[in-house]
């Protein structure tokens, strides 16, 4: 897989079939995403609500996602997967910026991201050191 990329999906589904199944309708989802030859990273349920006008009669939604790593190519096959899947009501699938990925991930599983300090991201010990006296002259 040399053209791996990183996928954050955020999902409408319908409530009342996610209510009456979450598992299934996250393994259902999930599954979608290894057919499709991708990898699940993290998913997870994000809230409920009423929505802001009817989409297909449907009052409210569960938003839901999941972040996924694939090739590019394969992503129309999965969209299609998608809009054909009974509870998915919407879904919008974006390409995650590599240098966010760490700690968006961490933040989907509520952890906190320890992420790189100035001088292991790159930067001149000098650099740091001035943003530091920087900081400390203001």
């Amino acid at each position: 897989m040399a053209n791996v990329k990183t996928y954050e999906t955020l999902f409408i589904l319908d409530s009342n079939h996610y209510a009456r199944d979450p598992g299934g309708v996250a393994k259902q989802l999930e599954d979608l995403i290894a057919e499709a030859g991708g990898e699940v990273l993290v998913s997870r349920m994000w809230m409920e609500q009423k929505l802001a006008y009817p989409i297909d009669k449907h009052q409210k939604g569960t938003y839901y996602l999941i972040y996924f790593s694939m090739d590019g190519p394969h992503l129309p096959k999965l969209a299609r997967s998608f809009k054909l899947c009974e509870p998915v009501v919407r879904e919008l699938t974006i390409r995650l910026d590599p240098r966010l990925v760490e700690p968006i991930l961490a933040n989907a599983r509520g952890e906190l991201f320890s992420g790189p300090s100035g001088a292991e991201a790159g930067e001149a010990p000098e650099e740091v050191a001035n943003e530091e006296e920087a900081v400390a002259d203001a």
